[in-house]
């Protein structure tokens, strides 16, 4: 590591570090013995999962800047690819015990439910003969066992696929056997005392194996096919058996790849989608130690060195709580799983037409605690509304089942303009994003992939109508996907606003993304990567002018541009007071004397996945406040499409401004960052808050008040009906009598 980098740069750490202190505060939420059961399983699923993609993208990376012989110098530590991966598995390995030993905690906790992991050392003789059977009749036929000699190459091992790998011998018996046959043995057998055998381990086998009986009781399926191997290698001796995964390298370089991509970018995506699932093995988890003669050969196999081999007690895929879910009674299922939430409707709508009600004011939605369904059906509205001649969207990440697709579908078929930019690149959704292109080009939708080598991660729609003979636009900005399924776990603003400014900010932005234009003006919108960081970095520096009277509050997922940190870094040491909730990478230290300590960081893991992204600059009145899909990372600055929105309602500014302050009121979910990039807890002396939930508590509350309200409207309607057909009444016998 270089030692001037540390010296100028104190105020900074390294970003895969920082990230895996992220994912520690993850398995934090599972040690949290305030929470139910099976929801801190799913934090130590998610903690997994995590890691997994950090593997296949960050420390994938990193093993490929060292294939390629490059530097790939850190710019705020000065460590070098090694140096970093040394760091980065030194870590893990302690990570790893700990979430073993969280594993262990909630699985014996649930004991006192009823529910039970068993392994097969724990059973008696009749249980041991039900998996018997169980393995025979369900799970036998569908294996494909191999052993692996001259004649049996050593297969292609998919990423994160369990495998069970046997160290055999062939049996003296069987020996025997051949001899009195007259057969000579195999040269492999006499060459090497010891095959290798594989069992891959079907997709269609259920994780776990439920025994009979009143209580819920399970084995691994991996377990119950490793204790019956010798069923399958008769001819052989097991002398050891482990289940072990591999992970590979996911990180594709488009820039590398664009000699493939002259032609249609949809069929080269799709190549290059063949070509990830095939790159090089980062890591091997081994649910069993490794050892021996096994270790040899799969680290020759596999292409790995000892110090990328990770032994996890914790099963390495453990999708399956919902597995676990689908046998427990209710009265069970409640105790072990949060209460159940849907998204609230927005109070700021009624049933009326969307469209008309954003023309006279700007909503704002928040997710998760409001429903996405007031932008799905604006969308709707629009593509029956004939008064609407075109949408535009830039779509990053979709559900698997979209009802926006269908609605954009429909526009397309009724006549609408519908032009739909929808990054392919989107990673580990790409399948997905192919998938839907298709079905949108066929309902008529135009259609553009991404800009260049820029992948596009705004999120902007924006509905132009025609309204007394002149175009009206509509414009949604938002901080997140339009993915209907994260709407419901992920925090994040939908703004939808009429105002016309921005609207022809984001007519314009649409026909440059037409032309492969990225430096268009824009006078209201902030866009990367030709002004976004230019723009903040001119608004950090209004701040510095002020001085102590200076403000600035930032909410993002994470933060890495060296130029944004030597900019933040500058005005705390004018006196601005920063305040940042950073939920992930954080490579700024704050409160590092005379340098950073006008900078408070705090981070929030809780129930919901905190996703929204915030600047403000100033306060009061001349207050500059954006929503915005970027965080403050190199990649979102300089190699992305990104927009962020200014907020010109006070009434959402007042909103946006409430949420982001009281999340410095959480004391049970948010940890403070210290100097050495470590996080503590708030004072247990201090009141037990917890934002989310007082938010979901919150969003019901103003859902029961408007029904209320809506009631006593509807009643107080109903009265003033019936007094004005009373008075219809009596004016008409009146005039009846008087016409007699």
């Amino acid at each position: 590591m270089n030692e001037d980098y540390c010296n100028i740069h104190a105020y900074m750490q390294n970003r895969e570090l920082s990230w895996l202190r992220f994912n520690e505060r993850v398995l934090q939420e599972a040690q949290d013995e305030n929470m139910p059961l099976l929801e801190r399983l799913k934090f130590v699923s998610i903690f997994s999962s995590n890691l997994d993609e950090f593997f296949m993208i960050r420390v994938g990376s990193l093993f490929y800047l060292l294939g390629e012989k490059k530097t790939g110098t850190d710019n705020k530590t000065g460590m070098s690819a090694q140096e970093q991966l040394d760091r980065i598995f030194e870590t893990v390995r302690i990570l790893y015990l700990q979430r073993d030993r969280t594993y262990c905690e909630v699985i014996k906790q649930l004991e006192t439910f009823g529910v039970s992991q068993l392994l097969m050392s724990d059973l008696n003789l009749d249980e041991k003969t039900y998996l018997k059977q169980y393995f025979s009749r369900y799970i036998l036929p569908i294996l494909s066992p191999q052993i692996v000699d001259q004649h049996h190459p050593f297969p292609f091992i998919p990423n994160k696929r369990p495998y069970i790998a046997l160290q055999l011998k062939y049996s003296e018996q069987e020996k025997n056997k051949d001899k009195s046959k007259g057969k000579s043995k195999n040269r492999v057998q006499e060459q090497e005392p010891f095959v290798l055998g594989l069992i891959p381990v079907p997709e269609t086998v259920a994780e776990l194996i439920f025994l009979p009986g009143d209580e819920i009781r399970f084995v691994p399926a991996t377990e119950v096919i490793r204790e019956f191997t010798h069923l399958i290698f008769e001819m052989y001796r097991v002398e050891d058996k482990i289940t072990f995964y591999v992970t590979r390298n996911a990180d594709i370089n488009f820039e590398d790849e664009y000699i493939d991509m002259l032609d249609d970018f949809r069929v080269a995506m799709k190549k290059l989608l063949k070509k990830r699932n095939r790159q090089e093995i980062v890591r091997l988890e081994t649910e069993q130690r490794l050892n021996g003669w096994l270790k040899d050969v799969l680290s020759e196999k596999l292409a790995i060195d000892e110090w990328q081999i990770l032994l996890s007690r914790t099963p390495v895929l453990m999708n399956y709580d919902g597995q676990i879910a689908s046998v427990l009674e209710n009265k069970v299922k409640n105790k072990l799983y949060y209460r159940t939430f849907r998204s609230q409707p927005s109070v700021a709508l009624n049933g009326e037409s969307v469209l008309h009600q954003v023309i006279k004011k700007d909503i704002l939605i928040s997710y998760p605690y409001e429903s996405i369904e007031p932008f799905l059906r604006m969308v709707k509205e629009s593509a029956h509304d004939t008064s609407v001649v075109s949408i535009k969207i830039t779509i990053y990440r979709l559900a698997h089942k979209a009802k926006l697709v269908e609605y954009l579908c429909e526009a397309a078929e009724n006549g609408k303009e519908v032009v739909v930019l929808i990054e392919l690149r989107a990673r580990f959704d790409e399948q997905n994003n192919i998938d839907w292109s298709e079905r949108l080009e066929e309902a008529g939708c135009r259609l553009i992939y991404g800009i260049g080598d820029f992948k596009v991660h705004s999120k902007i729609c924006l509905i132009t109508r025609k309204h007394h003979g002149e175009f009206q636009y509509i414009t949604q900005v938002g901080t997140g996907n339009y993915n209907e399924k994260t709407t419901e776990l992920y925090t994040d603003f939908s703004l939808i606003t009429s105002n016309q400014d921005i609207g022809k900010d984001a007519a314009e932005f649409f026909k440059n993304m037409t032309i492969s234009n990225l430096s268009g003006d824009y006078k209201h919108l902030l866009v990367a990567p030709y002004c976004m960081k230019s723009k903040i970095i001119e608004m950090i520096d209004g701040e510095i002018q002020k001085k102590e009277e200076g403000r600035i509050g930032i909410k993002i997922n994470s933060i890495t541009d060296f130029g944004i940190i030597e900019k933040l870094k500058e005005a705390s040491e004018a006196g601005v007071k920063i305040e940042m909730i950073v939920r992930g990478i954080c490579c700024i230290l704050p409160g590092v004397p005379c340098v950073t300590e006008n900078i408070h960081i705090e981070s929030l893991v809780g129930r919901f996945l905190e996703h929204s992204r915030i600047y403000r600059f100033g306060s009061g009145e001349a207050q500059r406040l954006y929503i915005s899909s970027a965080d403050f990372m190199t990649r979102n600055m300089e190699r992305r499409v990104e927009v962020a929105c200014p907020i010109y309602s006070q009434d959402i500014k007042d909103q946006i401004n409430e949420i982001f302050d009281s999340m410095f009121y959480d004391t049970e979910k948010a940890r403070i960052m210290q100097s050495d990039g470590t996080y503590i807890k708030k004072p247990e002396k201090m009141n037990r808050v917890n934002i989310q939930e007082l938010s979901i508590e919150k969003a019901k509350m103003k859902t029961i008040t408007q029904v209320k309200k809506e009631r006593k409207m509807k009643k107080s309607l109903r009265g003033s009906l019936s007094l004005v057909f009373t008075e219809i009444g009596n004016y008409l016998r009146i005039k009846d009598e008087r016409d007699k």
